[in-house]
């Protein structure tokens, strides 16, 4: 066995010891991360015997879902006689999505070792598999070529950095060989993979496009929003991490009480952080409650303690901001608020995130460095309403011009007949 997988099966049993050792510390993502993953050989052949053609797709957490979304969504209607698996590394995807109904089965994917990867695919036994973005399981990716399961990589995004374009990075540039085909969002991702030696590839563009596009022609509403805005501009923070609060709560305490109103939608909505934010925001009220009082009184600072109202809550936005962008991960997903025409301002850590940066250049998205510039900001856009709606038609300009990937996916599926009925 070559010494890089020998390294590689190390890393996969010490992160599970770690994942362990914090379920046991009380870690509930930890718990559910173990819990999810036992008898998953028996609930696997339970839920998919005699299932017929199966495409398997798969997604580290919530955010990759939602970008392979349109493409899992035209699938099943372009070929209904398949059935649908979505497995979920995180458990930040598989607890929102666990009950998702465009797929046939929803589960956790086993930890990548050899004898679980085996068992998967023979039990599975994929016509199709899709990997979103950039999930790179060895075994589980080895199985599949061995078996010679069609593997596809859609929304790919590679940056010098990763270990493909490393010295040390054999192992990892095989598993690139081992896809089907790679379907990337951009021209330094397809130059940077030519380099090494990987042909197999198209630029596609970012499915995320697609997702956020069919959102706004829904046209969806969430109940109890336009009460509590009434006549007033909504901010709306999405995503937000506690750099993002602090950043809020010392803008709004210099607003007018008679001014706008703040709707926040944090990225941890356990009671712990909520309880801080109403003590950061003591004048705020949670969403749950909001919805349950009768006669309601127009408050200023809305919290949104559940999950799944995000993508439809920037609709009623003035101005939007994207949290992240002050942590080293960087910024959440902005294409969401820019996809109904609002302005979006977010942090200033983005480098991983190109749309971003396109966005920027678009003149739709503002990134903010710190509070001067978050108060600069905001007010040019509140108190201009020219400025505002051009910004915001900007925004929603740039997502229009770029949504169109999942055609091109599925035009490949379609020519090289994976899923034509036997």
């Amino acid at each position: 066995m070559p010494v890089s997988t020998i390294i590689y099966d190390l890393g996969i049993r010490g992160y599970k010891a770690g994942v362990a050792l914090a379920a046991a510390t009380g870690n509930v993502k930890a718990r559910r991360w173990l819990e999810g993953r036992r008898n998953w050989r028996a609930e696997l052949e339970q839920h998919l015997s005699g299932a017929g053609p199966i495409v398997w797709v798969h997604a580290a957490s919530l955010g990759e879902f939602e970008q392979g979304r349109p493409v899992l969504e035209a699938i099943r209607q372009q070929y209904p006689h398949c059935k649908i698996l979505l497995t979920f590394f995180s458990p930040s995807g598989y607890e929102v999505r666990k009950d998702y109904p465009g797929a046939d089965y929803v589960c956790y994917l086993p930890l990548d070792t050899p004898r679980n990867a085996r068992d998967f695919t023979r039990i599975v036994k994929p016509a199709l598999a899709i990997f979103i973005k950039y999930e790179f399981w060895y075994h589980m990716l080895t199985s599949l070529y061995r078996e010679k399961v069609p593997v596809l990589l859609i929304s790919g995004i590679f940056r010098q950095g990763q270990p493909f374009f490393k010295p040390y990075g054999g192992m990892f540039r095989k598993l690139l060989q081992q896809f089907s085909y790679i379907f990337v969002q951009n021209r330094e991702s397809m130059s940077l993979l030519e380099q090494i030696g990987i042909q197999h590839t198209a630029l596609a563009g970012d499915t995320r496009f697609d997702r956020v596009w069919a959102l706004q022609e829904e046209e969806r509403t969430l109940p109890g929003i336009g009460a509590f805005i009434r006549d007033r501009q909504a901010i709306i923070a999405g995503s937000t991490w506690e750099t993002d609060e602090s950043l809020l709560v010392a803008w709004w305490k210099k607003q007018p009480h008679e001014g706008p109103c703040l709707i926040i939608a944090p990225h941890e909505i356990d009671a712990a952080h909520i309880g801080k934010l109403q003590g950061l925001f003591p004048e705020a009220i949670r969403y749950t409650e909001w919805i349950k009082t009768e006669n309601k009184q127009p408050g200023r600072v809305l919290l949104i303690d559940n999950v799944g109202m995000l993508s439809i809550l920037y609709r009623y936005a003035a101005v939007t901001y994207v949290g992240g962008g002050f942590g080293k991960d960087g910024i959440h997903n902005i294409l969401e608020p820019a996809t109904y025409g609002k302005p979006v301002l977010f942090g200033p850590v983005f480098h991983k995130y190109p749309e971003a940066a396109s966005l920027i250049a678009a003149g739709g998205g503002i990134s903010i460095h710190d509070l001067g510039t978050f108060d600069t900001q905001m007010g040019r856009l509140l108190q201009d309403e020219s400025i505002r709606l051009q910004t915001g038609a900007n925004a929603k300009n740039y997502v229009a011009e770029n949504k169109g990937a999942t055609s091109k996916i599925l035009q490949y599926i379609q020519e090289k007949r994976f899923l034509t009925r036997l």
